[in-house]
C-alpha cells in the first residue's frame, strides 16, 4: 500500500495543461488545494465524481456525495481510499507555433492562375471544459504538456488549417500580392473557422496569427503575374502624380492672378486712379501718338472714345484732343494763304493787289476778296464779312 497523504496540491510547471497527482490513496480528512486559474476533478473507479475550482477543501461527504458510498464506516472514515485527481491548468498557454507540413494548392483569385504556398504562426489554447478534455484527449495519461499537446493537434491543424486557408481566399478575393497587408483579418477568419474544432475537445481557441505566408519566389508563372501586377499598380500611381502636378500648376497660376491683380489694386490705391481712369490714360496715349490725329476722320474717332472718360483723364485727353483740333486749324489756315502771281510775295488773304509789284490779284468767284470766306452757294454779300461780292 502507498504512503497515505494528507494534502494534495498542483506540482506541476506552467507548460502542463493537465496534471495527474501521482498518489492514489488518500484518508477521508486530507486537504485538497487547488489554486487560481486551475480546476480539479476526482476520478473513482473510472468515474468522475466533481470537479473543484480555486480553494483549500477537506475530502469528506459534504464536499463529495459519492465518496461515501466507498469509505469505510467500522474505522470513523479514517480509512484511506483509493481515487485519482487530475489538475486542469486552465491559465492561457501562448507562443503555441504551427506551420502547414506542405503547400496549399488553390487558384488565384484575382489573376486565375494556381498557386502553391505554404503559412506558419502561433496560437495560443487554454482549458475550458475540464471533464470534455480529459476524457476525449487525455485518457489515462498522468501528463499532458505544451509539446504533447501540439503533437496531438498537429495532424488535426494541418488538415484544417490548410482547408480553411484555401476557402478564406477564395471567399475573400485575397490577391497574393497583397495577402501581407491582410493578415490580420486574414488571421481572425482562419481562427473563426477552428474554434468548434478545438471545442470539440474542450478546448478554447484564444488566439490564432498567421504570421508568414510563403510564396513561391522564383517560379516564372508567378514572377510573370507579380510583375504584371506591379506595373498595374505603378501606373495608376503615375496618372495620379501627373494629375496631381497638374492641379498645382493650375492653382500656382491661379494665385500669380491673384496676387498681380492685387498689386495692381494696391498701386492704383496709392496713385489715386481707378481702373477706368488708368483706361483712359491707355486710349489717350494711342490717340496721341496717332499720325493721322490731324485728319478729321481721326479725330472724329477720337473725340467719340474720348467722349465717356471723365475726371482727371477727361482734362488729359481734352488737353490732347484741343491741342490735335488747333494743330489741324493752322494746317488749314497754311493751306489758304495767297501769293503774287507776278512776283510771288505773299499777300493778304482779302488783298486786291499785290502790295510789292502792285499787280492786280487774281480773286476767285467762289472766295470773298476781304476775309477769304468759301462761298458755298450764289449771294451778293459775304455771309462772314458782309462785303459786296
Amino acid at each position: 500500500m502507498s504512503k497515505i497523504v494528507d494534502i494534495i496540491k498542483y506540482e506541476g510547471d506552467n507548460n502542463t495543461f493537465v496534471w495527474k497527482h501521482p498518489c492514489e490513496d488518500f484518508n477521508a480528512l486530507t486537504q485538497l488545494i487547488v489554486h487560481e486559474s486551475q480546476e480539479a476533478i476526482f476520478f473513482m473507479n473510472g468515474q468522475a465524481l466533481d470537479l473543484f475550482g480555486p480553494g483549500r477543501y477537506t475530502l469528506e461527504t459534504e464536499n463529495i456525495p459519492l465518496l461515501g458510498k466507498a469509505l469505510n464506516r467500522a474505522t470513523g472514515d479514517k480509512s484511506p481510499f483509493h481515487c485519482e485527481v487530475y489538475f486542469i491548468n486552465k491559465a492561457e498557454l501562448m507562443a503555441i507555433k504551427w506551420g502547414t507540413d506542405s503547400k496549399i494548392q488553390y487558384i488565384e483569385p484575382t489573376y486565375g492562375f494556381p498557386i502553391s504556398i505554404g503559412a506558419s504562426g502561433e496560437m495560443s489554447l487554454r482549458a475550458d471544459n475540464a471533464r470534455k478534455l480529459l476524457i476525449k484527449l487525455v485518457g489515462t495519461e498522468a501528463v499532458l504538456d505544451r509539446q504533447k499537446l501540439i503533437g496531438f493537434f498537429r495532424a488535426f491543424l494541418m488538415t484544417r488549417v490548410k482547408t480553411y486557408m484555401a476557402q478564406v481566399i477564395k471567399t475573400n478575393a485575397i490577391n497574393i500580392f497583397e495577402i501581407d497587408e491582410n493578415l490580420t483579418s486574414f488571421s481572425s477568419s482562419i481562427k473563426s473557422l477552428l474554434v468548434n474544432d478545438f471545442d470539440d475537445y474542450g478546448v478554447a481557441l484564444e488566439q490564432f496569427f498567421v504570421t508568414t505566408i510563403v510564396k513561391p519566389d522564383g517560379e516564372r508563372q508567378y514572377e510573370k503575374f507579380k510583375e504584371l501586377h506591379f506595373r498595374q499598380y505603378a501606373d495608376i500611381a503615375e496618372a495620379k502624380l501627373r494629375q496631381q502636378v497638374d492641379i498645382i500648376d493650375a492653382q500656382t497660376e491661379a494665385q500669380k492672378l491673384i496676387i498681380d491683380s492685387q498689386a495692381q489694386a494696391t498701386k492704383r490705391i496709392q496713385e489715386g486712379y481707378t481702373y477706368s481712369e488708368e483706361r483712359g490714360f491707355d486710349v489717350a496715349e494711342k490717340v496721341a501718338s496717332n499720325e493721322a490725329v490731324g485728319q478729321m476722320t481721326n479725330l472724329g474717332v477720337g473725340l467719340g472714345t474720348m467722349a465717356g472718360v471723365g475726371g482727371v483723364v477727361g482734362g488729359v485727353v481734352g488737353n490732347a484732343v484741343g491741342n490735335a483740333f488747333n494743330t489741324s486749324q493752322g494746317q488749314q489756315g497754311a493751306n489758304s494763304t495767297k501769293f503774287c502771281d507776278n512776283c510771288g510775295a505773299q499777300l493778304a488773304i482779302d488783298a486786291s493787289f499785290c502790295d510789292n509789284c502792285g499787280a492786280s490779284v487774281a480773286t476767285s468767284n467762289n472766295s470773298c476778296a476781304k476775309c477769304g470766306y468759301t462761298f458755298e452757294r450764289a449771294g451778293n454779300f459775304c455771309p462772314k464779312c458782309g462785303t459786296k461780292r
